[in-house]
């Protein structure tokens, strides 16, 4: 009787930590807000934002290596000794000089063996691959707040099945107490079933704890404030799931069509190749042009600065050809390495599409177990509801003991928490296999 009496106070003491924690309305979050939130606060959302942008500035970059480059030069000089005078000798007074120097130059690489146009493509590769990696991204933050509600769902219905148990049991105590009171039953049966209500109590103060777990999971994932109090609207979690043929080799062949990552994982692969090209033109010529213009100024001559300036004016246009005759194996160096890229790429991609179809596989596996799993749990429910209903009878009119009842109140309550978990476990797989196979559907507004 001690250790009832403290899960009593225990049970009491905890029932009472929520109601003293919402002296603030707590908010609510549906399961639309919720995804929305995930995906404007996840940290792997916004890192994959961070790549897309980045890459998006190497395409910039990239493709402005096309344009001529422009430089504007100046410097200015004072030099002591003899001044000299325009025939360049050196008069006999000794002083100081001023001179000064501008010019503007430009030049333009016409032809480099492609190497900018496979670097431009590889940046644009890139670019993609970053983007389907955001996709990605999101579609693992819905999974995750998928996921979060999933369990919460369940966490919730275990608790009403807890709360139903605890309701019968105090019924039926009350009950038993008449009967003891009519000296019809003896009073071990109202201590058992006073035991029994107090092992109910711990039991829905354990469902009470989930659920409360269950929330606080969302809000690590959702990134909200840990101080806040929250309530979360999980009626509408099974709205991601498509209607999909549950055909193991449908499942695989749509996930390696449809899986973004997979798409990422192609498009570096191709990334690398263009690198490879890049690698191999530096065998190959350049050809620039150059042109430039430049005037200057001396105070060695009498004439006036803008005088000097028109008078000492001239410009240049050139044409090069660079062929590189021996480059101590820098060009065979670097076509090695971006070679060794392209086949790392290829067996990233080639890991990749096996892991893909080997985790579409365990979530079919899951599936049909679970949709198994849900039929043998409500079969059991029926049978044991069945049995409690019969035992409880038996007792009423005296020809069964309380233990009877009390263990088919046990059976009856384990297979109703058995359809709850079961009944979950099918709704979650059905979002693994969404995930799996790339289906899960984002947000309007995330798309």
């Amino acid at each position: 009787m001690k250790t009832i009496g403290r899960t009593l106070a225990m049970a009491a003491l905890l029932g009472a930590v929520p109601a003293a924690a919402q002296t603030a309305a707590p908010r609510t979050i549906g399961y639309g807000e919720a995804l929305l939130l995930a995906l404007e606060q996840s940290a792997g959302v916004r890192l994959a934002q961070n790549a897309v942008s980045a890459d998006a500035a190497t395409v910039r970059q990239s493709r402005q290596q096309f344009l001529p480059s422009l430089q504007l030069t100046t410097s200015g000089a004072q030099s002591l000794g003899g001044t000299s005078v325009d025939n360049g000798s050196t008069g006999g007074v000794f002083g100081t000089t001023q001179s000064m120097n501008a010019g503007i130059s430009s030049s333009l690489v016409l032809f480099d063996g492609s190497a900018r146009s496979a670097q431009l493509r590889a940046a644009e590769l890139g670019r993609d691959a970053s983007t389907a990696d955001l996709t990605r991204a999101r579609q693992t933050a819905v999974f995750t707040v998928a996921s979060g509600f999933t369990a919460l769902q369940s966490a919730q219905e275990q608790l009403r099945v807890r709360r139903e148990d605890l309701a019968a049991r105090e019924a039926e105590l009350a009950q038993i107490q008449a009967m003891v009171n009519a000296r019809t039953r003896p009073v071990s049966d109202l201590y058992q079933q006073q035991a029994s209500v107090a092992a109910s109590r711990a039991q829905l103060v354990q469902a009470q704890r989930d659920v409360e777990l269950g929330k606080t999971d969302l809000v690590q994932a959702l990134q909200l404030d840990a101080r806040g109090a929250y309530e979360f609207t999980v009626g509408d979690t099974d709205r991601i799931v498509p209607a999909a043929n549950l055909s193991l080799d449908s499942l695989v062949n749509r996930a390696l069509a449809s899986r973004v990552d997979l798409a990422a994982l192609q498009r570096e692969e191709a990334a690398a190749q263009q690198g490879v090209r890049a690698a191999k033109a530096g065998t190959l010529p350049t050809v620039s042009v150059s042109a430039g213009y430049n005037t200057a100024f001396t105070s060695a001559n009498d004439a006036a600065l803008f005088d000097q300036l028109n008078d000492r004016r001239g410009g240049s246009v050139s044409i090069g050809v660079s062929l590189p005759l021996f480059d101590r194996g820098a060009t065979s160096a670097a076509t090695q390495r971006a070679n060794l890229v392209v086949d790392n790429a290829r067996i990233a991609l080639e890991t990749q599409r096996n892991n893909v179809a080997v985790e579409v596989r365990r979530a079919y596996l899951d599936h049909q177990a679970a949709g198994a799993q849900l039929e043998a749990a409500q079969a059991q429910l029926e049978a044991a509801q069945r049995a409690l209903d019969a035992s409880r009878e038996r007792y009423r009119v005296g020809a069964a003991a309380l233990l009877e009842v009390t263990q088919a109140r046990a059976l009856q309550v384990e297979a109703a928490s058995a359809v709850v978990t079961a009944r979950n476990a099918l709704l979650l797989q059905r979002t693994v296999i969404a995930y799996y196979v790339g289906d899960l559907a984002l947000p309007a507004t995330a798309e």
